[in-house]
């Protein structure tokens, strides 16, 4: 089993990042952003593949998540969408990267969304599970189907003081569980979660996933500091920049949508795929799929 061991511990922003490198170092640039409740295992085998196809691949620990720590004890424990995607700008800031293929899904996925919807000239190329993942907040309180709000119950739970309770007295469980609902035809092993899970042992884990599930649906306020960026979030942005979508066809939290659902929101070249057979956790389920997209975009925008 491949253990990935961030190297570097990079201050970005209101953060103190725990980073993964793999690859040349003068290799076009790759960030691959995990979700939740997983962490940088979800590449395990992601990272190798495009290292060994000359890319230099950057896997961060996302704020919440193993070895990354906030730097100041006032900076609010933020979940939010905005917090991801000045995270992820200012981790490519703190690194000097220019340019690079940003790649993601769940948390990961939304924080790509975010740089690649506001700040193009910085992405080259964008791989996002589950389309256009940013949040609507403004429609959170729109129901959904019957079987759709089903799916969501941890998001409900989250929002009470009992989940809060409960992810903290079990974070283990309650997120094994995710993992099993999320991906129904990935027989992961518990050494396979078990390696991931070390990285819910944050001390910020429970706070800000739990600020993540509350703001999302307008229960909570969002930092001050990026009170901008989420105004902007609001108008929903376009994508411009070239960009392959995935859906799992078995995605346990969000069905697959018709490609044209969200068209309009996708203004540049886009593939979108349907993976059968395949969950939530796309990149861990089906490594050389995932792998294979972001190479096309690679060699799109880093042609030799």
């Amino acid at each position: 089993m491949t253990f990935l061991q961030p190297q570097r511990q990079i201050k970005a922003g209101v953060l103190d990042v725990a980073v993964y490198e793999a690859g040349p170092v003068d290799g076009p640039p790759v960030f691959l952003m995990h979700g939740f409740p997983y962490d940088i295992h979800a590449y395990a085998e992601v990272a190798p593949l495009l290292a060994a196809r000359g890319c230099h691949v950057y896997v961060p620990c996302l704020r919440g998540y193993g070895a990354t720590r906030f730097l100041s004890d006032t900076t609010p424990r933020s979940g939010e969408q905005a917090a991801l995607g000045a995270d992820l700008l200012a981790l490519m800031d703190a690194l000097a990267v220019p340019r690079a293929v940003l790649a993601g899904y769940d948390w990961g996925g939304r924080a790509a969304c975010v740089v690649a919807a506001f700040w193009p000239e910085r992405c080259v190329g964008l791989v996002s599970l589950n389309s256009y993942n940013l949040q609507d907040i403004a429609k959170a309180m729109v129901p959904d189907t019957p079987e759709n709000e089903r799916s969501l119950w941890y998001q409900y739970y989250f929002h009470s003081e009992r989940g809060r309770a409960g992810l903290a007295a079990d974070r283990r469980g309650l997120c094994r569980l995710l993992w099993k609902l999320w991906s129904p035809t990935w027989n992961f092993d518990e050494a396979t979660f078990e390696r991931s899970a070390a990285a819910f042992d944050n001390p910020d884990f429970v706070e800000v996933v739990i600020h993540s599930y509350r703001h999302r649906f307008g229960l909570v306020a969002g930092d001050p500091a990026l009170a901008g960026i989420e105004r902007r979030l609001a108008a929903q942005p376009p994508i411009s920049v070239p960009s392959i979508t995935f859906d799992g066809a078995d995605d346990g939290v969000r069905p697959p949508a018709p490609v044209e659902q969200h068209a309009r929101q996708f203004t540049g070249p886009r593939s979108h795929r349907l993976v059968p057979g395949v969950g939530h956790n796309l990149p861990q389920e089906v490594p050389t799929v995932f792998a294979d997209a972001v190479l096309e975009l690679v060699q799109q925008g880093f042609p030799t």
